[in-house]
């Protein structure tokens, strides 16, 4: 009994993985896109070849009532990515015999059993890889490899007959747009928010007395809903570019990328701000007082001292607010800035659940890129400074 607490964590996750697996669907076969689908249980597919499904399952079992040591740990991340990676193969396989029966409009599409064995076999895997190293480095390098059998059969067109690939090949056109225009929305947003947010926190923290209404006028804005924000800007804009018709030939207009732009470069300042001045306040008085006894101006303080220091809580809110905006860039579909929410949102009104999932499904995985990117970057920050 001590040693199944000794990997609880494991233990859980693998106990919900196995409900999901044996309780819910784990496809969905529908005859064509507009009708509900008809939930195909994983142990009807459990024969012949899919029988090699059961053997990480087996092994997880196993790992899972032992104490978690490095190596134990090492096997349970390379376990969870064969699991997932056969998960995904299965639904490929299956769908791709069910469409040797079906039509050509019947759509076979992840079930919830799926989707939630998926989740949980990532969730096991980046477990595991966090009880390897302490690293952040080595912890995405680790989560990266974990996720590339599955890669593979992706690229290898092993998926192609499940719906939700079908939904993209038919958009292909306009998947490559949105996946454009989103990150135009994210690299457009960034750059005026650096250009502001970096000197308002250091303003903020070398005077007090403006630090109190900058950061109260930047908390009303977080408070204003984000559909609302980007309503109110409609009307300025538009005003705008009427009494400077030239602004109309840069782009800016009431509606589209304009408003959208302003209104998370917006939202976005809070965090970056906060940053800023956390970082600057973490660096320690006497670092500042050697720098100063070594001859250095305030300016070069700033740069060569301050700056380094405050550098990886600097980069922490950068990472915030770019996950943020990739985030909050699917709202802004509604006012005409495209990207991957103008998919979401034509697969809402069309009651088109894989073609929601063909918008939603890139913005999270963009999400979790952006994320680990900035901390690939602290962490490399910091193995620098050792």
């Amino acid at each position: 009994m001590t040693t199944v607490l000794k990997n609880r964590v494991l233990l859980t996750l693998l106990t919900l993985l196995l409900l999901a697996a044996f309780g819910l669907p784990f496809l969905s076969y529908a005859p064509n896109r507009l009708l509900s689908g008809k939930g195909i249980s994983l142990i009807s597919l459990l024969h012949g070849p899919a029988l090699w499904l059961l053997l990480p399952m087996f092994v997880l079992a196993i790992l899972s009532v032992l104490a978690p040591t490095r190596q134990r740990s090492m096997l349970t991340a390379l376990v969870a990515a064969l699991l997932l990676a056969l998960i995904f193969w299965l639904s490929g396989y299956a769908a791709r015999q069910l469409a040797l029966q079906g039509s050509a409009l019947a759509r076979t599409s992840w079930g919830s059993g799926c989707w939630l064995m998926a989740a949980l076999s990532g969730l096991i895997a980046t477990d595991a890889v966090t009880r390897v190293t302490p690293s952040h480095l080595w912890r995405v390098l680790g989560n990266s490899v974990v996720m590339i059998p599955a890669l593979l059969l992706l690229f290898t067109h092993q998926l192609d007959h499940l719906s939700l690939l079908k939904e993209y090949y038919n958009r292909q056109d306009v998947f490559d747009a949105a996946l454009l225009q989103h990150l135009t929305i994210l690299l457009a947003t960034l750059v005026p928010t650096l250009l502001i947010g970096v000197p308002l926190g250091v303003l903020c923290f070398r005077s007090s007395r403006w630090q109190t209404p900058i950061f109260s006028t930047l908390n009303i804005i977080q408070t204003v809903p984000s559909i609302a924000l980007f309503a109110l800007l409609i009307a300025p804009l538009a005003g705008l570019v009427a009494a400077l018709p030239w602004l109309a030939t840069l782009g800016i207009s009431g509606i589209g990328m304009a408003p959208a732009i302003v209104a998370l470069v917006l939202y976005a300042l809070l965090p970056l701000v906060r940053s800023v001045v956390a970082g600057l306040q973490s660096v320690p008085a006497s670092v500042i007082e050697s720098a100063s006894g070594m001859g250095m101006t305030r300016w070069q303080i700033f740069l060569a001292v301050q700056l380094p220091l405050a550098l990886p809580l600097l980069l922490t809110g950068v990472r915030i607010l770019a996950v943020q905006t990739v985030g909050m860039a699917v709202v802004a579909a509604l006012i005409g800035a495209g990207g991957f929410g103008a998919i979401v949102f034509q697969g809402l009104l069309s009651s088109a659940l894989d073609l929601v999932l063909l918008g939603v499904i890139p913005v999270i995985v963009m999400a979790v890129m952006v994320d680990s990117l900035f901390k690939f970057m602290i962490s490399m920050l910091e193995v620098t400074r050792r």
